[in-house]
């Protein structure tokens, strides 16, 4: 009985705790709508870091909670993460849910590299690494690091959820709670990152026309949604993919975020 009690006590913590996230969100997105016409930021050096009165938010879904913050990025910082990223590239790979190692499969047809945790500490990443904490509400220290990712001509990334189903990962910072999805390039047709459980409506995916929701890679906008409900469980509806590109190439850079300082 004691653990039960225990065990209860600790689900009601982990949803308080969510709900709470999510009203300051609420709070600093409605912040973000009015200050656009704020000229003094201009000399707040925090400001400038953060692109306030530039990056502007849409709620496009509240199950699962998506939101596309467009100008999250600057040109500039979308081309230095190409250029660091470029010599660097491999074939991609996804987590295996018996080891929760990276195994190559044809189910992410991508290639990428990782930001080593000595460029963490470069001046434009540490802006970008600010600037994700504050307009996802989650800590720096517990997001993962960034991984630049480049899908040429015919290449996808099939639907799948972020969240981790290994305790090989979950011990590593524990579950991922929310995803940042910058876009780097713009001359792409095709490359659409769709949700399948978002909205009623139908969109367009690659050459294909589907259910769901999809969101344009457009250079420079991001794309936060959360893996993890309000109720502290992993939220199916956060299943997602990359659609396919049908001309150009579409880069962009992830940021995953955990429950807590991810190792």
């Amino acid at each position: 009985m004691a653990g039960l009690r225990f065990v209860f006590g600790l689900l009601t913590f982990v949803t308080l705790g969510m709900m709470i996230g999510a009203f300051f969100q609420l709070a600093f997105i409605r912040r973000l709508e009015e200050s656009s016409s704020i000229p003094q930021w201009v000399d707040d050096k925090e400001a400038v870091v953060l692109r306030l009165g530039i990056v502007k938010p849409e709620v496009l879904s509240w199950s699962p909670r998506i939101i596309v913050f467009h100008n999250f990025l600057s040109l500039e910082e979308c081309d230095y993460l190409k250029a660091i990223a470029r010599p660097r590239l491999q074939t991609s790979t996804v987590v295996d849910t018996k080891t929760g190692k990276g195994i190559k499969s044809d189910v992410r047809t991508s290639s990428g590299m990782f930001l080593s945790p000595g460029e963490r500490k470069y001046p434009i990443i540490q802006a970008i690494e600010r600037r994700i904490a504050v307009y996802s509400q989650i800590p720096e220290e517990n997001g993962e690091l960034i991984q630049v990712l480049r899908y040429e001509k015919s290449q996808f990334y099939r639907a799948h959820r972020d969240y981790f189903s290994d305790t090989f990962n979950l011990n590593r910072g524990g579950q991922r709670v929310a995803t940042m999805l910058m876009y780097l390039t713009d001359n792409v047709e095709g490359g659409e990152t769709y949700f399948p459980m978002a909205g009623s409506g139908e969109c367009n995916c690659g050459a294909r026309t589907i259910k769901g929701l999809c969101v344009k890679p457009i250079k420079g906008d991001a794309v936060l949604f959360w893996s993890m409900g309000l109720d502290g469980e992993s939220d199916m509806k956060s299943l997602h993919g990359g659609c396919e590109v049908l001309s150009g190439e579409k880069w962009s850079a992830t940021k995953w975020m955990r429950q807590k300082a991810a190792t």
